[in-house]
């Protein structure tokens, strides 16, 4: 579909559309593209638990083996933003397809790897591109294009596809890493990413004028003219992807609720994936827990993060968001100001509550920050919700070494956690003092 050059603003508020009965195509393409995030989700949670047969194999350094970790993470960030706009201007599809296949190529080149800079290419830069273009930001471009309604409920679910699936593959890859092997670990996660591709080439759509309707829970009569922006989202039509992610940084760096976002998103990342997702299964062991036990709880936690998310997908359609980051913040830091206290040999009661509310909090600030993104920078939001995404992952990548340091200095991970206790409140502060009215206030992109 080509964006109109000569027509009035009557015409160009008119998008051909045809009346349909029974499942709106939305659903499909929000389906496949669950399933692509939960096909990207199975490498995310293979390093903790290919590291330790890497080594008795190889003879390898951690150091080595979480420098390409950290390639993964930050790149898993970085990308964010960029594949947003590559989605504007190559459409959806073909990036998912695309990030999928990276994924299955870094996971399966694993298997011939015979030295330490060979794992920085396949871990570090082909899965972390493709982890990377297949980030929450994606789960973010499909509500946005896609649905007009339900949007932070369907941020949710994907979201919730994303993350869980990362931690609840957990046992069962630490289970094929002991027996067939890691390589037959690596091979499935492949197989797990490729899998999807043929339903993405089939079922996923770049927009809903692809298939001749409206988002869903849009109306015809209601349909905004497109604006210069809007245009640009049409694929083929959009500038330079890199030109894209850039400008649009550089717009929503003027703004300061994307500094807030920014700061709240990156202490999200310090306390899930560069604390919890790295350092929970080694200071379990510190105490005593076997780690099939401890990763069996990381599990758990993927588990309940399937309902939390999806909740608050539901509650950011309904009530204001930066409330309820706040709340998901400071609950985040009191779980993490009594967990040394909880950590033991065995798990007790405690513990299983410690792990379904962390859980249920894991990434359901993911929601309410994406709804922000595009309240405040309307057909922006994606591009800037990978630059919001991109914190979070670079805050993950800084926590993991931080920890990693505290933990070698004291023998303990205990000042980690407190410490990142701290910055949820921190973040909990920030949250709450965003301007209810700053989309009136303050200049958005469109």
């Amino acid at each position: 579909m080509s964006a109109p050059e000569t027509t009035n603003a009557s015409q160009t508020s008119k998008v051909p559309t045809r009346k349909r009965r029974g499942l709106h195509p939305a659903w499909i393409v929000a389906a496949v593209a669950f399933l692509a995030l939960v096909g990207a989700a199975g490498f995310r949670a293979a390093p903790g638990v290919l590291m330790v047969p890497l080594q008795q194999e190889f003879g390898w350094s951690t150091t080595v083996l979480s420098f390409a970790v950290s390639i993964n993470l930050v790149l898993f960030g970085l990308t964010a933003p960029f594949a947003a706009a590559l989605m504007e201007r190559f459409g959806i599809r073909k990036v998912t397809a695309i990030a999928l296949c990276l994924i299955g190529m870094g996971s399966a080149l694993t298997v011939f790897v015979n030295e330490s800079w060979q794992i920085l290419l396949t871990w570090g830069l082909l899965i972390g591109l493709g982890t990377g273009s297949m980030a929450l930001v994606f789960a973010a471009t499909i509500a946005n294009t896609w649905f007009a309604k339900s949007r932070g409920l369907v941020i949710g679910v994907l979201t919730a596809g994303s993350a869980a699936g990362q931690l609840v593959f957990l046992p069962f890859i630490a289970a094929l890493a002991q027996d067939p092997g890691w390589r037959g670990a690596s091979l499935l996660i492949a197989a797990g990413a490729l899998a999807v591709v043929p339903l993405v080439l089939l079922w996923l759509r770049n927009s809903p004028a692809d298939v001749g309707v409206l988002p869903y829970g849009a109306e015809e009569s209601t349909t905004p003219v497109p604006t210069e922006t809007d245009k640009a989202a049409v694929p083929g039509n959009a500038p330079n992807a890199a030109v894209r992610a850039l400008q649009v940084l550089k717009r929503a760096s003027k703004v300061r609720t994307f500094w807030a976002l920014v700061a709240g998103f990156a202490i999200c990342g310090a306390t899930t994936n560069g604390l919890i997702g790295t350092h929970f299964i080694p200071s379990a062991h510190d105490h005593g827990m076997p780690e099939t036990t401890a990763a069996g709880l990381l599990a758990v936690v993927g588990v309940f993060d399937i309902v939390g998310t999806i909740a608050s997908g539901w509650l950011t359609d309904r009530f204001n968001p930066r409330i309820l980051l706040a709340v998901y913040y400071q609950f985040r830091g009191i779980g993490l100001l009594v967990l040394p206290l909880l950590l033991g040999s065995i798990v007790e009661p405690s513990m299983i509550i410690f792990v379904v509310v962390y859980g249920l909090d894991w990434v359901a600030t993911v929601p309410p920050t994406a709804a922000i993104c595009r309240q405040m920078f309307g057909s922006d939001g994606s591009v800037v919700f990978g630059w919001v995404f991109a914190a979070h992952q670079l805050g993950a990548a800084v926590a993991a070494v931080l920890a990693g340091f505290i933990r070698d200095a004291t023998g303990h991970y205990n000042y980690a956690w407190l410490g990142a206790a701290a910055m949820c409140t921190v973040a909990a502060i920030i949250s709450a003092t965003i301007r209810k009215d700053a989309a009136r206030k303050e200049p958005v992109a469109v």
